[in-house]
């Protein structure tokens, strides 16, 4: 039976052209596409909100104090009390120096337009205080940092299509990226350890933490309302003992565990004792004894109170954390407590009970009743933020910023020097002696990803956080956003552990979208219905919410026997339950938050872990704040959207299917099994007919295609850009094509495929293509190419003084000679000459003005070549200079015809009104398919074309219907793309019913198979029911004897063109010192014959051939050498004399003249000395390496020497040697 599924795809090619046409002038029409950026751009516009992040880093820098030294009876002297009252970001404007323009908002099309960057005025407003006066403020411009485009800091924000249009946006400007120096910059995220939950893990680095440290350890990463973080580890000892590590400043510390907690509570062993262990754990000798030997070893600190621990603390601390020196060592003591200790915490009494958690994790993992925590687990797992990252460096550098002002009054006090307070003159030049600016380390960081901290921000790499969001096509740029890596730290590891894909990665990272190669595994992409928690969610009703469900208070002491389970939020310990009642508050919590009711927000995560044997540690773990990946599913008790996250999903009953629900046990569905997919491996049509690496090179391959990158192509200044001119939309689409709107991106052509072995030209993976076709403008595409030329970079680095000019240094003399010189004669070689030499008495060439203008610019439309004129220009004389001037050019630098499709001048960014130092030619270079230009289908079937067969000489059909493209039968079997298979037949009944087919995978089963359903769509137009035709050969006209498998794939070209690839050389550019060639394409250089093709080459018999590239191609060299002392160094030629010319002879052969020998026998060596003999020299053919060889051997005091042996025979040279 035929399945009827009907196609939920359309063309709607009429709603496309009106949408192009007329962009709507209310919101998009396509909002999946802005959720898809929407992380990126929220975690950026929480910087700036009101109470943002950096309102609350702000607070959390505090008062930095400092001293003059010269108080009335004062030890330290009068204070001054620095901090930091509002941090401010502007939206992009105009320099101050350029005092013309009277609008002064810039828009990133300007800034792409002039290689500037898109940024905004940073300035902080300090707070000042004398003593304990009042405070005052002072604004203080600290640079111009970077705006991300799209969020609350830009000119675009909440733009409509039709207003983006009108600034020279795409329609669909998504935002989300930085542009510095004209180059689109975007932050990626980063996977890093789950917030606020302490995970035991096990590493053999730890026990060389000190001799007595074991491998196993529980460690947090707490993380501040300002999103930084802080990891804190517990180390357990051989001995029971457990150590409490700190990073501070990138220095490593340890502290005993139980001197932290008795530093923030007033608390007692006994009380200590009973919090780690439970009634039923006393029977527990392996923990009884570890939690009294902990005790008891801390009681030689001799330190019993809270006070004298924190008085202890602050003593050995006070230099590390740069506290006021006015602060008592309690102070120091509860400041570290506030910024090392669980900072994610407030109260004490929460860290407190945090700790003593901990502590009872760690023992449970010694004991072996608790698994490891894996780390490498989407579970433990979650995503840091561009936005965030950006604020972390915002922070740093503002407390640095106060910390150098410190400093430098340290400094002067230091210095004797007077330093007066309360005077206001005196304040403004401290100010201005330190270096505030902040944005250009910003901008640095954001331009080459490299982060220079003292701290680390608790990250584990220092460089790669940044890419350049390339726009290859529209696929690989929206891709960009989606992307999340593990880190550049885990690049470098030889294990292959932390790129594995597991279970628990299902519906958050896509399974086949990850490179092959050195990222794999490591660089992936969120499943494209995965969401980002930006904003914490509103957890205020949880804890009175658990109180009504019978959850006893971690206030409770003692708590009862039965409350073993731990229940958490966010970090904090909120109550304890029985494992009976745990299930039933984790249920009836999610039941609330999907109803909607008792003010549980939706996208709070409930991760139950239950009491199990061995497993990981049991608890209610919740859940509520930013970075978190989340995904909706529908909860079948409610039939509602419920969000779920990594953390709880592993012990949840999530059916793929409705077919697959158990009645009792599957508590929820997926929408769609599609949802597991990203973006683009969405966009592979019927990809579970394919082997899954073929739809890992999609993925890849779906980004490297010449596709539509944009609309707004005239507005845009890209290094590089490929546009295909010929773009279709494809017949066989996912219903998510239409709903990302990517008909505005057309990424290929509908291309008709036989599958023939049709002459010898398709071999390995090659197709030929119809050269029909081609002339008809198939896989057509050009290369946009932009280069700056100029001094401005000169100008910044070395001298602001001006010193060249474009244009011609004598304009009017040429402009007013230029129409005689042109219709000078030329028919002869005289006429020829004497034209040219009339043009050099102007001082310019007749060939500059074939392709440059009268302004010195180049001609719009003009064809280039290797070697032409694109700009003149001419130096400015000096005053009282008198010389004429020189007119000189750039030049076209490519062996590749272009045309001048685009000149800007570039004026300064500051504005000085200068003349123009900079302009920029974007060319175009027209890419029409060539032999060896790679194409692919979209199932990973990739290929060089290999001819361009004629027309007429092509296999054709019953109809007269010639294939496009013609691939071998044998790139199937292997592969396995079965999917290329059921496209053929999808393509071929859509083109003949005009409609779009759905491509969605698991649409079909055993049951109803694609083959029927396809087929028979076929069968009805009059088609073979399984794709295959009789075709007749192009060349004798008879019919082949198969059938042909012959149908419509949509093929895209990808950018691996041989025209950028094709390198060969003979001789050329060689290396001043081995004389053997360079290497790169793009110097001229060669190509290295190795080891392995000499091998190659010799077992061909190839002799003569590898003498060619390895001998007389390569460092080929005459050189004298002496036969019997075989040396080249010895041989030095002789001072012609009066009887005989010039010879070369052996100086270590020759012997000393006696003065007594013949004179036709005695040579000199033009140092005066008289030798004789050393006559056995020749000169042979050797390669310079070797000469060079024998030198450097003479360095070092080796001797060498070459044998000769007399040949015989055809080939004999006519000494015989």
């Amino acid at each position: 039976m035929v399945t009827t599924i009907k196609p939920n795809t359309s063309f709607n090619t009429l709603r496309w052209g009106d949408l192009f046409r007329n962009p709507p002038k209310d919101k998009s029409a396509f909002p999946a596409l802005l959720n898809a950026v929407k992380p990126h751009i929220e975690s950026f516009n929480a910087i700036t909100a009101e109470g943002g992040l950096l309102d609350l880093a702000r607070q959390d820098i505090g008062v930095k104090c400092v001293f003059d030294g010269k108080g009335d009876g004062k030890v330290l002297g009068n204070k001054l009390s620095l901090r930091i009252d509002k941090i401010y970001i502007g939206k992009p404007k105009i320099s101050e120096r350029d005092k013309t323009t009277l609008k002064r908002e810039i828009f990133p099309a300007e800034c792409r337009e002039r290689h500037i960057t898109y940024r905004g005025r940073l300035s902080v407003k300090l707070g000042l205080r004398i003593n304990d006066g009042p405070w005052v403020s002072q604004d203080r411009e600290v640079g111009n940092i970077p705006i991300m485009v799209g969020s609350n800091r830009c000119h675009l924000e909440n733009l409509s299509p039709h207003d983006l249009v009108e600034r020279k946006e795409e329609s669909e400007e998504l935002g989300g990226y930085f542009i510095v120096n004209g180059i689109e910059k975007l932050i990626r995220m980063l996977i890093v350890q789950r917030r606020n939950y302490p995970m035991a893990i096990i590493r053999p680095s730890f026990t060389g933490r000190g001799k007595s440290y074991t491998n196993m350890g529980v460690q947090i990463r707490c993380v501040r309302p300002d999103q930084s973080s802080q990891t804190n580890v517990l180390h357990y000892l051989n001995d029971g003992n457990v150590t409490f590590r700190f990073s501070w400043r990138k220095n490593e510390y340890l502290v005993p565990v139980i001197m932290v907690m008795k530093a923030l509570v007033e608390t007692n062993d006994r009380e200590i004792f009973d919090g780690l262990l439970t009634t039923r754990d006393m029977e527990d000798t392996f923990l009884t004894d570890r939690v009294e030997l902990l005790l008891r070893t801390f009681k030689g600190y001799q330190l019993l109170t809270r006070k004298e621990n924190l008085q202890h603390l602050g003593e050995k601390f006070r230099i590390v954390m740069g506290v006021s020196p006015d602060l008592s060592d309690v102070e120091v003591g509860k400041e570290f407590l506030r910024k090392i200790v669980l900072v994610h915490l407030e109260d004490p009494r929460d860290k407190y009970r945090l700790l003593l958690f901990m502590v009872r994790k760690l023992y449970a993992l010694a004991e072996g009743t608790c698994q490891v925590d894996n780390p490498d687990a989407i579970q433990h797992q979650e995503v840091l933020l561009g936005g965030f990252l950006y604020a972390m460096i915002i922070k740093e550098r503002a407390e640095e910023y106060l910390e150098a002002i410190v400093k430098d009054v340290r400094r002067e006090v230091q210095s004797g020097n007077v330093l007066d307070f309360s005077n206001k003159e005196h304040r403004a030049r401290m100010f201005q002696r330190t270096s505030g600016n902040i944005g250009s380390s910003l901008e640095y960081f954001i331009s080459t990803g490299n982060l220079s901290s003292p701290s680390g921000l608790d990250l584990q790499q220092v460089s790669g956080f940044t890419i350049v969001a390339e726009k290859i096509n529209f696929y690989r740029f929206i891709s960009h956003f989606r992307m999340v890596h593990r880190g550049s730290f885990f690049a470098q590891l030889k294990t292959t552990t932390v790129r594995k894909l597991l279970p628990e990665s299902w519906g958050f990272l896509c399974p086949v979208h990850t490179p092959d190669g050195t990222p794999c595994g490591l660089l992936n992409h969120l499943a494209h219905k995965c969401r980002i928690a930006t904003a914490p969610s509103d957890v205020s009703s949880i804890r009175r919410t658990l109180v009504s469900l019978g959850v006893t208070s971690s206030a409770t002491s003692p708590l009862p026997h039965s409350a073993t389970v731990c229940i958490q939020l966010d970090g904090c310990i909120v109550g304890w339950c029985s494992p009976k009642l745990a299930k039933v508050v984790a249920d009836t919590l999610r039941f609330w938050k999907v109803e909607g009711s008792h003010n549980i927000p939706l996208d709070l995560e409930i991760g139950f872990v239950p009491i199990s044997r061995g497993g990981q540690y049991p608890g209610i773990y919740l859940f509520s704040q930013q970075a978190r990946m989340i995904r909706p599913t529908k909860y079948l008790p409610l039939d509602k959207e419920d969000l779920v996250g990594p953390f709880e999903q592993p012990y949840m009953s999530i059916a793929v299917t409705p077919l697959e629900i158990v009645p009792g046990g599957t508590t929820h569905v997926e929408f769609d099994p599609t949802n597991i997919l990203s973006i683009i491996a969405n966009m592979t049509p019927f990809s579970d007919f394919n082997q899954s690496p073929r739809n890992m090179y999609q993925c890849q391959m779906g980004k490297q295609a010449m596709g539509t990158p944009g609309t707004a192509l005239r507005y845009r200044s890209d290094n590089k850009m490929y546009r295909l001119q010929t773009g279709q939309t494809p017949i066989v689409r996912s219903p998510l094509y239409n709903e990302y709107g990517l008909d505005n991106f057309p990424n290929g052509m509908n291309a008709v495929v036989a599958v023939i072995s049709y002459t010898g030209y398709d071999m390995d993976d090659a197709m030929i293509l119809n050269k029909s076709a081609h002339e008809r403008g198939f896989g057509h595409g050009t290369v946009y190419k932009t280069e700056k030329l100029g001094w401005a970079e000169e100008r910044r680095t070395r001298s602001r003084e001006l010193k060249f000019l474009f244009g011609f240094a004598n304009p009017d003399e040429i402009s007013a000679n230029i129409d005689e010189l042109h219709d000078m004669d030329e028919s002869t070689d005289e006429a020829k000459a004497s034209k040219r030499k009339a043009y050099q008495r102007i001082g310019i060439r007749q060939s500059w003005m074939r392709t440059v203008d009268m302004d010195g610019l180049p001609i719009i439309g003009q064809l280039v070549r290797d070697g032409d004129a694109v700009a003149v220009y001419h130096t400015i004389p000096k005053e009282g200079d008198r010389t004429r001037l020189e007119n000189k050019v750039f030049v076209y630098k490519s062996s590749e015809d272009a045309y001048i499709d685009e000149v800007r001048l570039l004026g300064s960014e500051g504005g000085d009104n200068k003349p123009m130092q900079e302009i920029s030619i974007k060319y175009r270079i027209p890419r029409p398919p060539n032999i060896g230009d790679k194409f692919s289908s979209r199932h990973g079937q990739k290929g060089v074309c290999s001819q361009k067969w004629p027309s007429i000489d092509m296999p054709f059909t019953e109809s007269g219907m010639q294939p496009d493209i013609i691939i071998n039968p044998h790139a199937f079997p292997s592969r396995m793309t079965i999917g290329m298979f059921v496209e053929s037949l999808a393509g071929k009944s859509g083109a003949l019913h005009g409609i779009a087919q759905d491509s969605t995978p698991f649409r079909f089963d055993e049951e109803n198979t694609a083959a029927d359903y396809f087929g028979h769509q076929l069968k009805v137009a009059g088609y073979n029911y399984h794709g295959n035709e009789p075709m007749y050969s192009g060349i004798t006209g008879e019919e082949l004897h198969a059938d042909i498998y012959i149908g419509v794939v949509y093929y895209q070209r990808l950018r691996h063109m041989v025209n950028d690839k094709y390198q060969v050389r003979t001789t050329g550019r060689i290396s001043e010192l081995t004389h053997q060639p360079i290497k790169g394409r793009r110097k001229g250089g060669g190509i290295r014959v190795g080891e392995m093709e000499r091998d190659s080459l010799l077992a061909h018999g190839g002799a003569f051939l590898l003498q060619d590239r390895l001998f007389n191609c390569s460092d080929y060299t005459q050189t004298w050498i002496c036969r019997a002392c075989g040396s080249f160094l010895s041989t030095t030629p002789s001072v012609r004399g009066s009887s005989f010319g010039s010879v070369v002879r052996c100086r270590r052969c020759a012997v000393p003249a006696t003065g007594l020998e013949e004179k036709e026998m005695i040579w000199e060596d033009g140092l005066g000395g008289r030798f004789v003999g050393g006559k056995d020299t020749t000169v042979v053919a050797v390669p310079y390496v070797l000469k060079y060889g024998f030198k450097s051997s003479c360095i070092v005091i080796m001797d060498l020497e070459l044998n000769f042996l007399q040949i015989s025979g055809r080939g004999t040279s006519s000494n015989g040697y």
